[in-house]
């Protein structure tokens, strides 16, 4: 079990919720963290080192960005050609997830799933001509999940933000 002080849920806290967008995010979060910036990211190492922290990534909001059509493509692929065929749907650039999940059968066969953005249905699908062209997946069985609603996006919560700002305050 690891112990985590008043200091890494602070860090944990301001960094869950996003980082902020600045040209030194981690120097911003010291600063209303109260430390030092190079204290920051020695605490995010170690509480990745210590699985506390297992990734970090980007949660983009294609909808501001203007992509409206979002389509989730689940591939029916031979589990000996899944490693090759997700590094081949990697290397598009529209492309922004690609991942293998176990089938559920019977109801569900698909075991690569990779998702497709683009402004419009018409982009989507001409771009999932290409892919299917360039790396040879004519013939996998394929659906094309369209997205119909919006969910809320945003990573993980580990740490309640009042819990941090109880820690620091020293209150209850």
């Amino acid at each position: 079990m690891i112990r985590l002080d008043e200091k890494d849920r602070r860090v944990i806290a301001a960094i869950q919720s996003g980082l902020p967008l600045v040209s030194r995010p981690y120097a911003l979060i010291a600063e209303r963290a109260g430390m030092e910036e190079g204290d920051v990211l020695k605490r995010i190492q170690w509480l990745q080192k210590q699985g506390v922290i297992k990734r970090m990534g980007v949660v983009v909001r294609h909808h501001e960005l203007g992509y409206r059509a979002n389509a989730m493509v689940v591939w029916d692929v031979p589990d000996d050609q899944v490693a090759e065929l997700g590094h081949c749907f990697s290397q598009f650039e529209f492309i922004t997830l690609c991942y293998q999940r176990p089938r559920r059968l019977p109801q569900w066969r698909y075991n690569l799933f990779c998702m497709i953005h683009g402004k419009d249905r018409q982009t989507v699908m001409e771009n999932l001509d290409h892919l299917v062209e360039c790396c040879g997946v004519q013939a996998l069985p394929r659906d094309v999940l369209f997205s119909c609603r919006r969910f809320k996006q945003r990573g993980a919560l580990y740490v309640h933000q009042g819990d941090a700002e109880r820690q620091q305050t020293g209150g209850c």
